[in-house]
C-alpha cells in the first residue's frame, strides 16, 4: 500500500496518549477483501487492555469537560483539516481494508470529516433554559453536561464516519473517547488517531481499542462502571445483547441497528429520477449499508419500464478491486457474506421470482469468492427470506403493487424503521404517506438522504438515538436542573 504519509499506517492501539501492542504479543491479520492478501498485523489486544483504555479516558475526563467549548472546538477543527488533507491516503487505506471503490471512500472521509467540522461548531450551541419559577422566592435553571466516558463500537462498512460521527459530537459535549473497531477494518481507526494525536487533542480524550475478541471488549465496554454511554452501529441481534449488559448499570445507550428500507415508485413519480435514486441507494458499497434500499415496489402501470430502465442503468456497473480505475463496485466483505447473497436470491428465485438481469464479472482473484455479481430480480413477495433480510449486497429485489393502501402496509410490515424512499410529483401523498411511513428517515425524491446537517436514526428494532444536526449532541450530554431559592 503505497501512501504519502506512511505514519497513518499503524498496527497498534492507541490509549492514554500512547501506541500499545498486546502484552502477550498476540496480533490478528487484516486483509483485502478484493484479493484476499494480509495488509498488516494487528496488535489483538485483551480485556485488561481494554479496561486500562477505559481508566485512561477516565482521568482526562475532567479536564478535557473543564476546557471551554472554544477550546474543544478548535481541536476538533484542527482534526478536520488533518483529516482533509490527507483524505487521499485515508481513502487509500479504506479501500484496502473494506473493499470499495477509491471514489467512494474518498467520499466517505469526506462525509465523516463533515461531522468533526460540524460538531466542532455546535460544541459553542449547546443552551439551557432558565424557567419561570412557582414562587418569586426561587429561580429555576437547566443545564447541559458532559456525560462523562463514551464507549463506541462500529461495522467494518464505513470504518472512518460511523467511528467520526460518533467521537465528534462525544468530544464536542465534553466526554471523553473508547473506540472498539470491527476486527475486519480496524486500519482506518487507527489512522484516525494517528490525526487526532497530531491535531494535538489530550492524551486519553480518544483512544482506539483493537481485538479480534469483540464479545470480550464489549462486555468490559457494558460492564465498567467507568463508562456512562454506549453508541453502537451494527445489527439487531448484536445491539440487543448490549442493550442487556449495560442495563445492569444503567448506561446511557445509542443504538443504530438493522434496516429494511423499502424503495417506492408511484407511476406519477419522474421515473429518471427514480432510476437514479435506486442506483444511488441500493449499490452504494456493493449494497453494503443499513439504509441501502432493500425492498424495491414498483406500481404496476410503470413496472415494465422501470425494469427495462433499471436493467439498461445496471449494464454501467463494473465489478472489481476498488483501487483499479472504472471499478463502482467493490467485493463483499467475507466469503460468507456473499454465500448469503447467494441464498437469498436462490430461494427467491426457488419460489417463483424471475431473474431479470445478472452482471458479467471479469474476476482474477483466485479462489476468492467476495464478489457478488449486480443482479436484478422481479416478482418478489413478501413470502421469500429475501423480502425479509438485510441483503447487504448489490441485489435489486423489485415487487409489484396496486394502490397506495397496499404499499403503504407492504411497506410498514417489518419489525425496522431505519430508512424509507418514495417517488411521487402528487404533493397531497409526499405530506400524507411521508407522515405514515413508519421510519426514522423518509426519502422523497431523493436516494442520497445521510449528512451531518441532518438526525441521522431508526426507530423500531432499528434501534434510537440520532447522529448528525442539532440533536446529535444531545445524546452526549445530561440535563441538570438547579433550583436557587431563599431570594
Amino acid at each position: 500500500m503505497q501512501l504519502r504519509n506512511p505514519k497513518l499506517l499503524r498496527s497498534e492501539s492507541y490509549f492514554g496518549g500512547e501506541w500499545h501492542s498486546a502484552a502477550d504479543g498476540r496480533t490478528f491479520s487484516v486483509g483485502n477483501p478484493a484479493t484476499g492478501e494480509a495488509i498488516i498485523d494487528v496488535a489483538d489486544l485483551n480485556s485488561i487492555n481494554a479496561a486500562e483504555a477505559i481508566k485512561a479516558a477516565h482521568l482526562a475526563q475532567a479536564d478535557w469537560a473543564a476546557l471551554t467549548v472554544k477550546e474543544r472546538s478548535a481541536y476538533l477543527r484542527r482534526w478536520f483539516d488533518l483529516i482533509m488533507a490527507n483524505q487521499d491516503d485515508l481513502a487509500t487505506i479504506l479501500t484496502t481494508e473494506q473493499g470499495k471503490p477509491l471514489a467512494e471512500a474518498k467520499g466517505e472521509i469526506a462525509y465523516g470529516a463533515n461531522y468533526i467540522e460540524w460538531f466542532a461548531e455546535e460544541a459553542k450551541r449547546v443552551y439551557g433554559d432558565i424557567i419561570a419559577p412557582p414562587n418569586n422566592t426561587q429561580r429555576l435553571f437547566v443545564i447541559k453536561q458532559a456525560i462523562g466516558v463514551v464507549a463506541s463500537i462500529t461495522p467494518w462498512n464505513f470504518p472512518n464516519a460511523m467511528l467520526a460521527r460518533k467521537a465528534a459530537p462525544a468530544l464536542a459535549a465534553g466526554c471523553t473517547f473508547v473506540a472498539k473497531p470491527a476486527q475486519e477494518t480496524p486500519l482506518s481507526a487507527l489512522a484516525l488517531a494517528v490525526l487526532a494525536e497530531e491535531a494535538g487533542i489530550p492524551a486519553g480524550v480518544f483512544n482506539v481499542v483493537c481485538s479480534s475478541d469483540a464479545p470480550a471488549i464489549g462486555h468490559v465496554l457494558t460492564s465498567s462502571p467507568l463508562v456512562s454511554k454506549l453508541s453502537f452501529t451494527g445489527s439487531t441481534q448484536v445491539g440487543k445483547v448490549l442493550l442487556a449488559q449495560c442495563a445492569t448499570s444503567v448506561k446511557k445507550t445509542s443504538m443504530e441497528l438493522g434496516g429494511n428500507a423499502p424503495f417506492i415508485v408511484f407511476n406519477d413519480a419522474n421515473l429518471e429520477l427514480a432510476i437514479k435514486g435506486v442506483m444511488s441507494s441500493k449499490f452504494r458499497n456493493a449494497g453494503q449499508t443499513c439504509v441501502c434500499t432493500n425492498r424495491i415496489y414498483v406500481q404496476r402501470d410503470i413496472h415494465d419500464v422501470f425494469i427495462e430502465k433499471l436493467v439498461s442503468a445496471m449494464e454501467t456497473l463494473n465489478t472489481g478491486n476498488g483501487r483499479d480505475d472504472g471499478v463502482n463496485i467493490g467485493p463483499l466483505i467475507t466469503n460468507k457474506a456473499a454465500a448469503k447473497v447467494t441464498e437469498l436470491v436462490n430461494d427467491a428465485l426457488e419460489h417463483g421470482a424471475k431473474l431479470e438481469y445478472l452482471a458479467k464479472m471479469d474476476i482474477t482473484a483466485g479462489d476468492n469468492t467476495r464478489f457478488y455479481p449486480p443482479t436484478l430480480i422481479s416478482g418478489v413477495n413478501k413470502h421469500m427470506q429475501i423480502s425479509k433480510d438485510e441483503i447487504f449486497g448489490p441485489v435489486a429485489a423489485v415487487s409489484i403493487f396496486d394502490t397506495e393502501e397496499e404499499v403503504l402496509a407492504a411497506a410498514n410490515n417489518t419489525e425496522f424503521g431505519l430508512a424509507s424512499y418514495f417517488y411521487t410529483n402528487d404533493i397531497s401523498r409526499v405530506w400524507r404517506f411521508g407522515e405514515a411511513l413508519e421510519y426514522g428517515i423518509v426519502g422523497i425524491n431523493e436516494g442520497l438522504i445521510s449528512n451531518e446537517m441532518a438526525p441521522f436514526g431508526g426507530i423500531k428494532e432499528s434501534g434510537f438515538g440520532r447522529e448528525g444536526s442539532k440533536y446529535g449532541i444531545e445524546d452526549y450530554m445530561e440535563i441538570k436542573y438547579m433550583c436557587l431559592g431563599g431570594i
